[in-house]
């Protein structure tokens, strides 16, 4: 499927919507996870066609309501939503130059040095621009909530209420304004659509879930998942997770791992029978079993913790290991380290010292850093 996908960019120089349906049609049922598969591969999606494809949200963005539960306020922020004028090509680009001129200007005052050297005409000049620009960020903002209101629908369900979701697609409209380059040719909300989806799955994944699993890992789940529906039609039947593993060109112990991460808590007191006369606590047999979040949690944390030892030298993963008990050992001190490696204490807190540093850059602590919570 992939190479048929590549292929074809390879033909026409990108990929559409319409490519990708017409080779891969199961991606209809999670286009993101498939353009985020097909951008890791390399392949360049056109994303003027993949937008107007993406729920049909061009020209108008008009957004269906229908089955969502509503509240006063939910109802009262679509009124006001409704009542704001979308945007045409001139109009975005006027806009997006309003913020660029305050952003130049809020720079040469916050410039101490730049702002001593202007006049006092010039300073109130430069202060109204960067008032007209966030006056235009607003302006940008405000016009393409309906675009943001459209893309939080489709992740209902996921154990986030609507009106986060709202706010985790606006901050992702937000950053959109901040980056937008009106010099690339390219529609604000071709452009905001990318930033809007991406903070929508960062905020599932910090919110989404009992446990909180790390964003790289939800991530994961995604293309596991999208793999798995893929091959499930394929074969006519569950894929197994070596097969999984496969065709992602994965460790099986990573796909396992995410099949496991991906299961969801539920709640022991949850109504079971046609009544709800029980609850499913009270078919819970055995009391002295390991509390599953707490295990899943820790499963996630030793998957991620071998992961980030694979960057050190085999002594120092091997001095970790012993001294702070990892692998089912118990903690070493020094003395009985230097025993075990013949060398002195001094040297044994170096090595340790050495190995913890290289854990604290930043692409190995933000792996461990989500567990600190």
């Amino acid at each position: 499927m992939l190479d048929a996908l590549l292929q074809r960019a390879e033909e026409q120089g990108h990929l559409t919507t319409a490519d990708i349906l017409e080779i891969w049609p199961e991606a209809a049922e999670d286009l993101d996870t498939a353009y985020e598969m097909i951008e890791e591969e390399g392949i360049e999606l056109d994303y003027e066609t993949v937008n107007m494809a993406d729920a049909e949200l061009m020209p108008s963005h008009r957004v269906d309501f229908e089955g969502i539960d509503s509240d006063d306020s939910i109802s009262l922020y679509f009124r006001e939503v409704g009542t704001i004028d979308l945007l045409d090509a001139d109009q975005e680009i006027e806009l997006a130059k309003r913020i660029e001129k305050g952003r130049e200007a809020a720079q040469v005052l916050d410039d101490g040095e730049r702002r001593e050297q202007v006049s006092s005409r010039v300073r109130g000049e430069l202060e109204h621009l960067v008032q007209d620009g966030d006056l235009a960020k607003q302006e940008l903002t405000q016009a393409n909530s309906r675009l943001v209101i459209s893309m939080a629908k489709r992740y209902l369900g996921q154990g986030v209420p609507f009106l986060d979701l709202i706010q985790e697609g606006n901050l992702g409209l937000m950053r959109a304004v901040e980056k937008f380059d009106w010099r690339r040719g390219n529609k604000f909300s071709t452009y905001a659509t990318w930033w809007i989806r991406q903070s929508l799955t960062r905020g599932l994944a910090d919110q989404g879930r009992t446990i909180r699993v790390p964003v790289h890992m939800n991530d994961r789940i995604r293309k596991v998942y999208a793999v798995a529906h893929a091959l499930e039609t394929e074969l006519g039947r569950r894929p197994t997770a070596e097969e999984i593993a496969h065709e992602l060109d994965m460790d099986i112990t990573k796909v396992e791992l995410a099949l496991k991460a991906s299961r969801r808590s539920i709640s022991l007191e949850k109504p079971v029978g046609h009544e709800g006369e029980s609850e499913l606590g009270q078919f819970i047999e055995d009391e002295a079993s390991e509390d599953p979040l707490e295990s899943a949690s820790l499963d996630l944390l030793r998957g991620d913790v071998e992961d980030v030892l694979q960057g050190l030298t085999a002594r120092e993963q091997r001095v970790l290991e012993l001294r702070y008990g990892l692998r089912g050992h118990r903690a070493y001190t020094l003395k009985e380290v230097g025993k075990i490696f013949g060398l002195t204490r001094e040297r044994v807190r170096q090595i340790e010292k050495e190995a913890l540093r290289k854990l604290r850059q930043p692409t190995r602590a933000r792996m461990l850093k989500a567990y600190l919570n």
